[in-house]
């Protein structure tokens, strides 16, 4: 049985997909996101707290909070990456269809690969897979890369695949200013959107600097730590270039 290492668990969260989620956060990740508010995940194995799990287990403590899930919620696995500890995700994934589950994984994308053992392991995943959780953290593949350390190839590919399989995508993307506010870019964006069929949600998140305190504690610098948040007004342009108000196939 195929073992995870997991950075912590959240019983009630309520903003990583439909209804209440019980939320596992995965350790590691191979991207460096100059915004991401959670780099105590960064690591692999057992770094930072981390505990290692089998997927029965997991599943166990998942199903003592059914309850609060009504007809709705699930279980949502973030990160980290997920898709950085495949063999454990097909297997939680798959025990929890069995058991009647709603399952969501919130994903870069950033490990996809069209061939070989990993794709077939991503393809047995997506079958055990209700909703995605996406990011388009820049469309410009050299700002990505600036933005997050790596390209924006796989991500873009790892979208088109999702929608030709069909599978619902909720799409996210962080507002910086200076980089990814940019009137250009967030057109560019809503374009390459528009060649989708399976979006059914886009959520503009501001950029915030609330995870400013862990990096201290981990002794890393904070490449943005002289970045605002972005005002009100730039956050209904972001909206109004994306069409956000559009996507409404999450409210069915």
């Amino acid at each position: 049985m195929a073992t995870g290492f997991i950075n912590k668990l959240e019983s009630f969260g309520s903003v990583d997909g439909p209804g209440i989620r019980f939320v596992v956060f995965l350790q590691g990740c191979p991207m460096r996101c100059k915004f991401c508010h959670n780099p105590e995940t960064w690591g692999f194995g057992k770094v930072n707290g981390a505990i290692e799990m089998t997927a029965r287990e997991l599943l166990e403590k998942a199903l003592r909070y059914r309850t609060y899930w009504g007809k709705d919620g699930g279980i949502t696995v973030s990160g980290g990456e997920p898709l950085a500890q495949l063999d454990f995700m097909v297997e939680f994934f798959e025990l929890a269809k069995a058991s009647g589950i709603h399952t969501c994984i919130d994903t870069s994308g950033v490990t996809f690969r069209r061939s070989g053992e990993t794709f077939a392991k991503i393809e047995r995943l997506m079958k055990a897979t209700d909703l995605l959780l996406v990011d388009i953290k820049h469309i410009d593949n050299v700002v990505h890369k600036e933005l997050t350390g790596h390209g924006n190839e796989n991500i873009i590919d790892f979208f088109r695949y999702l929608d030709e399989i069909h599978k619902p995508i909720w799409i996210r993307h962080v507002l910086v200013p200076g980089i990814s506010d940019d009137d250009g870019a967030l057109t560019r964006t809503r374009k390459f959107i528009d060649t989708l069929h399976n979006v059914e949600r886009i959520d503009v998140l501001p950029y915030h600097a609330l995870a400013l305190g862990k990096y201290a504690e981990l002794g890393i610098d904070y490449a943005l730590k002289d970045t605002q948040s972005p005002s009100a007004e730039r956050v209904a342009n972001a909206n109004a270039l994306l069409e956000t108000a559009k996507y409404t196939g999450w409210k069915k």
